[in-house]
């Protein structure tokens, strides 16, 4: 048996607890009834003697009345889960018989009473997430209660990752992530970024960058350049030699055109480049032939195997790199070394920044409202098929362990208040 499923299966355990609690309690009951029918045939044995006390009878009626109480309540606790002496009476076994219509009525109950946006939007609404959250992460996280709850989360998620299908997780996460960047209208950002660095100064590095690296890969295939110009001229050039001085002239002109466009910012080819990236710019957002190129290269790499092998690598080291994040190899693991010191830096910036608290409460809201009103209907579905699942000896075993011991307590009081109901009668009865 693996970690996961063992600490699963120590985390049931008080599950089924009050079973036994019910066990032990509904001993009592049957023990207190079991004592009402021994006093009725003490008091009946008694009252049939001569000259026998008047006392006698008001014992049997107590007693009397105690058993009949005690009856009634314990075919009443009985029949909610199982057929009373494994009769099949009508209308006992109540539960098991009617599982499927118990779980679509509590789906119902959860989602009208707590998953409609209404319901959440008003729980919400004094809510302070980000404050809650910035004191959790700013704090100590060795040691102590936090300590213990971060280690526990930590445990925990790792164990709800590890127990997820990985195929089916991680087919959900990469069609969402393909599905985001095909709604992505990806050429007027493009076109915006490019503006946004144009304007900031920030593509001359990118050009100075460009440039040099030309001159590398130039200087790295000369021989291959020199090469190409000898096999491209004449027989009467390579004859006079002058090929070699042609392939050095041609070289030495590029390699001083690219060192003077590095050096000097107004140098004209350097503003030609601008001049393109402004044009490229400017199509990427006015014009829809560009757009239209762009949309379509966007869709054959969506097409490309190569891509689904990246997305499948990108969510195997995604999933990797969160398993050893939240089990980090140690109790706090999942919020020590960088991923600690970030996480308490914005655990700060939470607490003292009003705007950025605002932010994040109203999206908590907004976020928890759209679940609400999206998913609930598909949530309290899951309960209903849970419940559904479960056969009927399960249902009955974890419903009877939940209450099991108030109804055997209503037993109890069933058979005491029909025992002095008895007794209020033969004394009324005597009275009259």
């Amino acid at each position: 048996m693996t970690t996961a499923p063992r600490r699963l299966a120590r985390s049931a355990r008080p599950l089924f607890q009050p079973v036994d609690r019910a066990r032990t309690t509904r001993l009592v009951a049957t023990g207190l009834l079991v004592a009402m029918a021994g006093l009725f045939i003490l008091a009946r044995t008694m009252l049939a003697a001569p000259g026998a006390a008047a006392g006698w009878g008001y014992l049997r009626a107590f007693a009397e009345a105690a058993m009949v109480g005690g009856l009634a309540d314990w075919f009443a606790v009985t029949a909610l889960f199982r057929h009373p002496l494994g009769l099949p009476i009508p209308h006992t076994a109540i539960i098991p018989e009617n599982k499927d219509r118990i779980a679509d009525s509590l789906a119902g109950f959860l989602q009208a009473n707590f998953l409609t946006p209404q319901v959440v939007a008003r729980r919400l609404a004094g809510l302070d997430v980000a404050a809650a959250a910035g004191s959790f992460l700013a704090a100590p996280r060795q040691g102590g209660e936090q300590g213990r709850l971060a280690a526990g989360a930590a445990s925990l998620a790792a164990d709800i990752l590890e127990s997820l299908d990985r195929e089916k997780l991680g087919g959900m996460a990469k069609q969402a992530l393909r599905q985001q960047i095909a709604r992505i209208d990806l050429a007027p950002l493009l076109g915006q970024m490019l503006h946004a660095m144009i304007a900031d100064g920030r593509h001359l590095p990118l050009i100075e960058a460009l440039l040099a690296k030309t001159a590398q890969t130039l200087e790295a295939n000369e021989a291959l350049l020199r090469t190409l110009i000898h096999d491209r001229a004449n027989a009467l050039v390579r004859l006079v030699k002058l090929d070699e001085r042609l392939a050095n002239t041609i070289l030495d002109g590029i390699y001083k055109l690219l060192a003077e466009a590095v050096v000097h910012p107004d140098h004209p080819l350097r503003l030609k480049i601008v001049e393109g990236l402004e044009q490229l710019a400017h199509d990427l957002v006015e014009d829809p032939a560009m757009r239209a190129r762009v949309e379509g290269m966007k869709a054959e790499v969506l097409a490309n195997p190569a891509f689904t092998d990246w997305l499948d690598a990108l969510w195997e080291r995604a999933r990797g790199g969160l398993l050893a994040a939240v089990r980090g190899g140690t109790a706090g693991g999942a919020l020590s070394g960088q991923i600690g010191v970030a996480l308490a830096d914005l655990g700060r910036a939470l607490q003292t920044d009003r705007r950025l608290a605002l932010l994040v409460n109203r999206f908590a809201r907004r976020t928890l409202v759209g679940v609400a009103s999206r998913y609930g209907s598909q949530i309290v579905r899951l309960v209903s098929e849970t419940i559904r699942r479960w056969d009927a000896r399960t249902v009955t075993a974890r419903i009877e362990g939940a209450v099991g011991r108030d109804l055997q307590f209503i037993r109890i009081n069933g058979t005491l208040v029909g025992g002095l109901v008895g007794l209020a009668l033969h004394a009324l009865d005597r009275a009259l």
